[in-house]
């Protein structure tokens, strides 16, 4: 018997009826009702029948039975222990879904994904996207790539170039770990309740290394906040940030080959990579 098509207003809003749900907003819940939204996002992870992936925040299991109908092993970590009987009910009879409660930023995934390499798809609430994203590059798990919806702003951060409004700390860390890329736009009309903005499903392949060499990774991430700290100022006055003083950040910006007149909204990430490499000259 084939199953009802979740993404879609009537099933939805039958589901959240039938299990007395409403979304939550402290979740940042929104439930998506565009099954060719699902169809796309699907098709941006690139699954087969050889591939596991992970969800992050199933929900329903909107996108899960998206995932499930690619026929790749579906691991789903839910928070929320309402929606775990709803899933128990949606995910009926996909045997390649495993749902497991927890929070993704706790659990060991590796133990729970139990294979060498995979994927992550995920619907990310709002609230807690940068977290999540963060959690899973900053761990070097061996993932493929990450395809997530998440609000369009933050897309454009993630995926912009020096020079931008948009481009900033975000945007650094992420194509320090991966090459971003939006691949399309989501309406507000494709959610129940439908949110304030856009939506954007952004798909990042992970690099083999960084683009750059540093001395220190921790580091790179300290230089890259002090220097986006004060946004508007300039390099010669943000990178004090960083604890030390006007005539070391002057030595500094010499070594590194970097004019202090510059805003870090300028700087490329061989930018951040020959201040983090000249640090350690400069302040001794």
């Amino acid at each position: 018997m084939e199953k009802p098509i979740i993404a879609s207003p009537q099933v939805t809003q039958h589901i959240l009826n039938r299990f007395k749900l409403r979304a939550d907003k402290k979740l940042g819940q929104n439930f998506l009702i565009d099954e060719q939204v699902v169809r796309q996002i699907v098709a941006a992870a690139e699954l087969s029948e050889a591939d596991t992936v992970l969800e992050v925040g199933p929900g329903i299991g909107t996108l899960t039975q998206g995932l499930a109908e690619s026929k790749a092993q579906v691991v789903a970590v839910e928070l929320d222990t309402r929606l775990l009987p709803v899933l128990a009910t949606t995910l009926e009879g996909y045997d390649n879904v495993r749902v497991v409660h927890g929070d993704i930023l706790k659990v060991d995934i590796m133990e729970e994904v139990g294979v060498p390499n995979f994927k992550v798809c995920a619907n990310l609430p709002y609230y807690i996207t940068t977290p999540i994203i963060f959690a899973l590059l900053e761990k070097r798990l061996p993932m493929e790539r990450l395809v997530a919806m998440v609000q369009k702003e933050v897309a454009e951060r993630m995926a912009a170039q020096p020079g931008g409004k948009d481009y900033g700390a975000l945007s650094v860390a992420i194509q320090y770990y991966t090459e971003p890329e939006i691949a399309f736009i989501v309406p507000p009309t494709s959610f129940i309740p439908a949110p304030a903005v856009d939506s954007a499903v952004i798909v990042c392949k992970r690099r083999e290394k960084p683009p750059v060499e540093v001395c220190d990774e921790a580091l790179f991430f300290r230089v890259v906040k002090a220097a986006f700290s004060l946004r508007r100022k300039m390099l010669s006055n943000s990178l004090k940030n960083m604890g030390i003083k006007s005539e070391q950040v002057a030595k500094w910006l010499e070594l590194a080959g970097v004019d202090g007149k510059r805003r870090a909204e300028t700087l490329s990430l061989e930018d951040f990579a020959k201040l983090t490499n000249s640090f350690g000259e400069a302040v001794k």
